[in-house]
This record gives C-alpha cells, sequence and structure tokens, in this order.
C-alpha cells in the first residue's frame, strides 16, 4: 500500500509514497526506515527538508508512534537525518551516501538506484536477516551480512570517541578505575619479562583463564574448568561469535522484548530471524517463544538483571528455559553482563550454574555463559570471556584462531594478576558501593526536581534505571529536548522489536554509575527543563 505523505504534516516536505506492506516479513519499522531512506538518497527528501513529525506520519501510516520512532532513530544513527532546537528532525545537507561514495561513482550510483532498490525490496531483511533470493549483496559490493555489519557500526561509532554525557547507558564508574595499581602490575610484568611478545593461544593466556574460572565459580555459581573459558575482546564479541557458530542464515531466535541491541546486531549479522519474545516482572516469557517459534534454534538471555527492564528471571522460568532448551536442541546464550552491581541480596547465581546443578553428569549442557569487565573495570580494556560446553571448545577456539587470533596478551597478563592477587575483589566492593550511592543521588534529585513530571522506582542492581513519565509526556519528544539541553535519556521504545503495549507508560533510561553526584544533579535540572517545556507544547 503506497501512502503519500504530504505538506500538510511538514511544511517544507516535499509529497512522496511510502509503500507499506503489512503481509511482508520485514518489519514495518524497516520499511518506514527503507522507504525515507531511499527517498533521501534519490533525492525525493531534499537536504534541509523537514520530516514529517512522528506522531503525524504514524496517523497517515495507520501504524504505531514506536514503529516510526524507531526508523527516525535508525536515519538518525546513520547520518541521514538531524534534529534542530525547536525545528523537528531535517535531512542533512550531507548524507552518508554522497559521502563514502567517490564523485566518478555517484553517477553509476544513481542510474542504478532503481536496480538496487529492486534487489532491496525482494531482500528478506529485518527479523529475517537471510539474503535476497537472487543472491546479490543488498548495497553495490556489500554482502547481506556487510550491510546489517556497516549499519549497525554506525550507532556504536556515536557513542565512542568522546567523553559521555549524563546519562547515557553503558557508562561504567571509570573514575573509580584503580589506575595505579594496574600501572604498577603492568610495570612489573613488563620489567621481568613475564608478557609472551609472539602469538597467543586463541583461547586466551592459561593463567587469565584460571582466573576468570575462580572467580566465575565463586561468585556467580557457574560450573567449568579453564578449558572452557574463552578469552575474548569483550562481551560482543563474545556474542558475535556464538552467533556466527551456532547459527545458520534464517535459523530463529528468541530475543528479549525489550532487549538489549548489540545482541540483536550479532544475531542479525549471522542471519538469524529474531523472533521478539515478552518480558514481565519475571523475565523472558518462556511459554510466549514456544507459541511463536517452537523450532527455535537458540534464545539470547539477560537473566540475572533484565536489559533494560530489570527484571530478575523466576527459578520456575529458569527451569522451563532449559527444559525448552533440552527437548528441542537448542542453544541458550546467558549474558550476564551487570551481575556483579547488586545492592541488595547476595548475587544470584548464574543459569549455566543452574543447568549443571540439574544435568550431574547426564545430557549435554545447552548454557554459554558471556561475561564482560568492561561494566566492572574500563571499557578500553575490551576484554570479556566466554564459558561454552564441552563439545563446543574445539570449534570455537579454531573460529577464534581464524577470526582475530587472540586478544591482546599485555592486558590478559596484567588482568590475571589483578584478578589473581585480589584487587578485583576490593574494587568490586568499592564501585559497587559506589554506583549505589550515584543511583540514590540520582532518585533523591528526580524527587526534588521532577515531581510531577517522571518517577524512579529503586533497583537493586545494575547500572541505569526505568524513569516512567507521566501521562502528556512522550517519550521521544522528551528525548530530543533533553539532548538540546546536553543530557542524553533514552526512550524505552527503541528497545522494542515488536509493537509496544499501548497501555504501557512512556519511560525514560538513565544510566547514572559514570557520572558523580554534582553532574547527576545538574543533569535532573537541566532534564526537568526539558520536561516542563515538553508539557506545555
Amino acid at each position: 500500500m503506497d501512502i503519500p505523505i504530504g505538506p500538510g504534516r511538514a511544511p517544507d516536505a516535499p509529497l512522496l509514497l511510502l509503500s507499506i506492506d503489512r503481509d511482508a516479513d520485514r518489519p514495518l519499522f524497516e520499511q518506514v526506515y527503507r522507504g525515507l531512506r531511499e527517498a533521501i538518497v534519490h533525492g525525493r527528501l531534499a537536504p534541509g527538508a523537514r520530516l514529517p513529525s512522528t506522531r503525524a506520519l504514524a496517523a497517515d501510516l495507520d501504524v504505531s508512534r514506536s514503529t516510526v520512532v524507531l526508523a527516525f532513530d535508525q536515519l538518525r544513527l546513520e547520518g541521514y537525518t538531524e534534529g534542530r532546537r525547536g525545528g523537528g528532525t531535517h535531512v542533512r545537507s550531507a548524507i552518508p551516501d554522497r559521502l563514502l561514495r567517490p564523485a566518478a561513482a555517484r553517477g553509476r550510483g544513481e542510474r542504478a538506484g532503481k536496480e538496487a532498490g529492486a534487489a532491496r525490496g525482494m531482500e528478506k531483511a529485518g527479523t529475517s536477516g537471510g539474503m535476497p533470493p537472487n543472491g546479490k549483496a543488498a548495497e553495490p559490493g556489500l554482502s547481506r551480512r556487510g550491510e546489517l555489519l556497516a549499519r549497525a557500526g554506525q550507532s556504536f561509532r556515536t557513542l565512542a570517541g568522546r567523553p559521555p554525557t549524563p546519562f547515557e547507558l553503558g557508562v561504567p564508574a571509570v573514575d573509580a578505575f584503580p589506575a595505579r595499581i594496574w600501572a604498577r602490575l603492568a610495570g612489573r610484568r613488563w620489567r621481568h619479562g613475564d608478557i609472551p611478545l609472539g602469538d597467543a593461544d586463541p583461547a586466551g593466556l592459561p593463567a587469565l583463564r584460571e582466573a576468570v574460572t575462580e572467580y566465575v565459580v565463586q561468585a556467580r555459581a557457574a560450573r567449568c574448568t579453564a578449558d572452557r573459558v574463552l578469552i575474548t575482546n569483550g562481551a560482543q564479541q563474545a556474542l558475535d561469535l556464538a552467533a556466527r557458530i551456532l547459527l545458520d542464515p534464517g535459523d530463529a531466535v528468541w530475543t528479549e522484548d525489550p532487549g538489549y541491541f548489540g545482541a540483536r546486531v550479532a544475531l542479525q549479522a549471522a542471519g538469524a530471524r529474531l523472533v521478539p519474545v515478552p518480558v514481565d516482572d519475571k523475565g523472558m516469557d518462556v511459554g510466549a517463544g514456544e507459541r511463536a517459534a517452537p523450532d527455535a534454534r537458540l534464545a539470547c538471555v539477560t537473566p540475572s538483571h533484565q536489559f533494560p527492564l530489570g527484571a530478575v528471571m523466576s527459578a520456575p522460568r529458569r527451569l522451563e528455559l532449559l527444559s525448552w532448551a533440552r527437548r528441542s536442541g537448542a542453544w541458550i546464550v546467558e549474558d550476564d553482563y551487570d551481575s556483579e552491581f547488586r545492592y541488595a541480596g547476595r548475587p544470584l547465581p548464574c543459569l549455566q550454574g543452574l543447568e549443571a546443578e540439574r544435568l550431574e553428569g547426564s545430557g549435554a549442557p545447552r548454557v554459554l555463559y558471556v561475561g564482560t569487565f568492561s561494566k566492572t573495570l574500563i571499557p578500553g580494556l575490551r576484554l570479556g570471556y566466554l564459558v561454552v560446553p564441552d563439545a563446543l571448545v574445539d570449534a570455537f577456539r579454531a573460529a577464534r584462531a581464524v577470526h582475530d587470533g587472540h586478544t591482546p596478551v599485555a592486558g590478559q597478563a596484567v588482568l590475571a594478576d589483578f584478578l589473581g592477587e585480589g584487587h578485583y575483589a576490593r574494587h568490586l566492593r568499592r564501585v559497587r558501593a559506589l554506583c549505589a550511592e550515584r543511583q540514590s543521588a540520582l532518585r533523591a534529585a528526580v524527587a526534588e526536581e521532577l515531581g510531577g513530571l517522571l518517577t524512579v522506582a529503586p533497583d537493586p542492581a545494575g547500572l541505569h534505571v526505568v524513569g516512567r513519565l507521566v501521562p502528556g509526556i512522550e517519550e521521544e519528544e522528551a528525548a530530543s529536548a533533553a539532548a538540546e539541553r546536553d543530557v542524553i535519556v533514552s526512550p524505552l521504545s527503541r528497545y522494542y522489536l515488536a509493537q509496544r503495549k499501548q497501555a504501557e507508560p512512556e519511560a525514560l533510561l538513565m544510566g547514572y554509575a559514570g557520572f558523580d553526584e554534582e553532574r547527576i544533579r545538574s543533569a535532573v535540572r537541566r532534564l526537568g527543563s526539558a520536561l516542563r517545556a515538553v508539557a506545555a507544547r
């Protein structure tokens, strides 16, 4: 169905047609994104043109506003559009396609526009993640996987190369990093010649794998030995390796909805067909997953502290998930991204350990466990780990050797000492207390400054909170107004794949761990100014 979008909604936007096919495999948000992107690339939306508001476009297309918001967000992340203070969303004067293609090739690209557009129209994208039926790349010179990786890379780069802004997600307490201790340990290693200078084991330095094993067994009740541990360049590489090795193009994968963007990117790049499974206060709804895709190849979950809602997967749900995986021969990837940050009670045992306890040598394990040091130390170290079942060890080691050889050994060696000598345990106690104080400071500032606009319930774990907006304030408008005041809050709707339930209140995600109390209070005041401006419209 071609829907005309005309100047009645945005005075300086030309009339254009957006094609919406409700029976297509491609999600609606991607259809909207691609329609607008094509209009921008081929000049139907000129540089500087103003797009309709998300509310108006959603009404014109008869889709949910969150669908349009996701499309707009993707365009902004990829550099096609920009927000202007008080002026809505506009096409950028220099768009990525024109910047990336040499001048001599632009004419050829424009002449091939209709042909390339037709190929993209046949392609099974979005939740399917497969290649086009004709086998051609979705973009000139790029494979389908290359296109997905390039698109995802645009959004990741927006968070790098600059100081963090309150209340960005994924920012740990970098100011608490024990740099002097780290420097002393590194200096000792180099002085004594204890850092291997040649190629290293793809699975990681034995000393670090032993230290990680001791940590996850004691702190997370995992069941493993050092030969099942692989050191990775952070959790993202671990997720990517798991997706590449365990999935074939078109395989169905359960993903939490809402859920972590980075996991979805890794799964889509492997060609997976994403199956959004709803999350409630008990974690992923396993029954809903079985009804939607009982033959799914893999489930990706955050059971200890669901991202982004913060739920803890209940014991019955955990057992239900393990039972499904064993019956169907599916894999479970457990992303334990911030389990160290628990402020009330003892840390919860991991799903991997629960499975091993239930199996007790009978049956093959199905859980892969992903952990990271990026949240507890600093992201720049790029150190994480992956615990795999015995049957997968050789395949993962071989794949890692082909992928990038191994993680740089200097950081591995220092981390092994940092863990083995007790510095990590002491650092965790300190940073856990610090983050708890910062969450309290944020909640106090919100209660003082944002009463009647936004409420934040205490979260016994994690590095961010969910702020619920009062009726009448829409999260995308609030986020845009906050960004104009140098505050970054993330609308909850951006983390959904399926259509969000209309009864759910608008909400903003707010990271607090990386910001001291003074910056938190200052940012909350600016956020209050933004919310009051939106409420007054």
